[in-house]
């Protein structure tokens, strides 16, 4: 399994990374899930995706049991939480590490930053970061990074507002796929500041689900092809079988970057079907913005606020 370099944090990791959301899918077995993860790790595949939301915490529960028996050690460990305020989001911290079974975990992520506002919960006094910086002083976690789906700017409103507090986030994840560069396109707004500043990339969302392959302009390996082929550290995609994992095993052990060239026809191919979105349905809907159907994991409003709003 060929691994890359995860920006500037001194680690390297496997190009391709399993993503925690389809592995809590109630349709697999929790047996089949343990065996999933840990043929994934057999072969090679080193970086681990979830989040303390997954299927009120089955993925994670499923992927500490899989990490047992000496597994663990074979894993870079990444799961996110949701909570914007301090409290919040060190008690998520602290269920996901019992979900887990570990003592730490390799990579926290603050999940679905989808709203300018959530910057700035995060790095308001009280607000999430300190919670992340506090774990990472306590040893619960090594590397802090951000995820979401919904718009470049918002990813790079969060960090120009890590840049103002002096952060420097580790790792930042987000869609890059065929289809992004048409339509509010993270690779060509937000990727090429991550790779200017050493962030490590995490690349997500290469078929969005299945939904570009719908659009019958590109093929699974395309997609999983060009994502790679852009200077992601590493890719993380669903994988909910093992007839799935075998599919993304013969995709990336043989993998060699695409040239520009090729990179340009496959963008060309998808250039129609992309145009409005349609097809990036976390861009486009709500269907994938889990924290705007529970705000309640996000914790409570800063009480300045709730003031001036009764004021």
């Amino acid at each position: 399994m060929p691994r890359r370099p995860l920006g500037r944090t001194g680690e390297t990791v496997s190009i391709l990374g399993l993503g925690g959301w389809h592995i809590g899918k109630p349709g697999l077995s929790d047996d089949d899930a343990v065996r999933i993860i840990r043929a994934a790790l057999d072969g090679g595949l080193t970086f681990l995706d979830n989040s303390w939301d997954y299927y009120g915490g089955q993925s994670e529960i499923r992927m500490g049991n899989a990490l047992t028996e000496g597994y663990r050690s074979k894993a870079f460990l990444m799961t996110k939480v949701d909570g914007r305020t301090r409290t919040e989001a060190a008690r998520q911290l602290d269920e996901s590490l019992r979900r887990l079974r570990v003592d730490s975990v390799d990579l926290l992520q603050h999940h679905e930053v989808i709203r300018f506002e959530d910057a700035d919960r995060i790095f308001a006094d009280g607000g999430a970061m300190e919670a992340f910086v506090e774990a990472r002083k306590a040893g619960k976690i090594r590397f802090i990074g951000f995820t979401g789906h919904k718009d470049p700017h918002v990813h790079l409103y969060m960090l120009d507002k890590a840049k103002e507090h002096g952060f420097q986030f580790d790792t930042v994840q987000m869609p890059l796929n065929i289809m992004d560069w048409h339509f509010r396109s993270f690779q060509r707004h937000v990727l090429p500041r991550l790779v200017d500043e050493g962030v490590g990339v995490l690349g997500m969302k290469s078929m969005a689900n299945g939904a570009l392959l719908k659009s019958g302009a590109v093929t699974a390996a395309e997609c999983l092809q060009y994502s790679l082929s852009l200077p992601v550290s590493v890719l993380i995609t669903g994988i909910d079988s093992m007839e799935i994992l075998e599919q993304a095993f013969q995709v990336v052990r043989p993998f060699q970057p695409l040239a520009e060239r090729e990179m340009t026809i496959l963008r060309s191919k998808a250039g129609v079907a992309a145009r409005d979105g349609e097809y990036e349905l976390f861009k486009t809907s709500s269907l994938f913005d889990s924290t705007a159907e529970h705000r309640e994991w996000l914790g409570e409003e800063p009480e300045r606020v709730k003031q001036l709003w009764q004021e």
